[in-house]
């Protein structure tokens, strides 16, 4: 059974959607532990559905050194095959990235490359983008740049406001990262090397070239671009 960490920072919504998923479509997965790095509600969430949770708060410690030292101790403890990022507001090290090379994923709200880091909806608006979405990849040193697995994309509508994007781009995400997480335990998706090889196309998705972070050491074989992912 494929072992699931998942860090956050806040409400957890996408959390819970990975939860749900495992529940409502019987997944042969287990979260074995839920990590923030502040007090969230994200954490009482996860102990209604019976996992096990660990609050390691970055405040408590003099550097983020020391705090990811705390948090590769926890997970030691679980030994996850995979862990995702759920709103985790935390930047990590190549050190700790190196742990788990290849095996960290993370949900970004913007259409990869494009408006990596915070602010995106406003940033996309402000912009004056016709499109907009999410990003799903693989988590490497360097902020929001590791290859893509997969985006799911949306039409920025007239009259748009950053609060109204967000919610709607929030709505991919909670369909997206599940999807993800089912591709891989049913080997439709298969991520070997930091490489991303799509086997099976969900439907509505196309199957796009080839990527490379900028160092030109990462490459992702394929990724998906899906519309209309309701």
């Amino acid at each position: 059974m494929l072992k699931l960490a998942i860090l956050i920072s806040g409400r957890g919504s996408n959390m819970l959607a990975l939860i749900t998923a495992i529940e409502e479509q019987n997944l042969h997965c287990q979260i074995v532990c839920v990590i923030s790095n502040k007090q969230a509600q994200g954490l009482d969430i996860a102990k209604t559905h019976g996992i096990a949770t660990k609050l390691i708060a970055r405040a408590e410690y003099s550097s983020k050194h020391f705090h990811e030292i705390a948090v590769l101790k926890e997970l030691k403890k679980h030994q996850p095959d995979w862990i995702f990022l759920a709103g985790y507001m935390a930047i990590l090290s190549a050190e700790f990235v190196d742990k788990f090379e290849g095996k960290i994923i993370n949900i970004h709200p913007s259409l990869l490359p494009k408006f990596k880091g915070l602010n995106t909806h406003k940033r996309a608006l402000q912009s004056g983008e016709i499109r907009h979405g999410t990003t799903i990849h693989i988590v490497t040193s360097e902020l929001d740049d590791g290859p893509i697995i997969a985006q799911s994309e949306l039409f920025i509508m007239p009259n748009e406001t950053a609060e109204t994007l967000e919610n709607r781009v929030l709505r991919k995400e909670h369909i997206l990262y599940p999807l993800i997480l089912s591709s891989l335990i049913k080997k439709h998706l298969e991520i070997k090397d930091s490489e991303v090889i799509w086997h099976q196309i969900p439907p509505g998705g196309n199957k796009l070239s080839s990527q490379k972070n900028n160092n030109s050491k990462i490459v992702s074989n394929t990724y998906l671009k899906l519309q209309n992912l309701d």
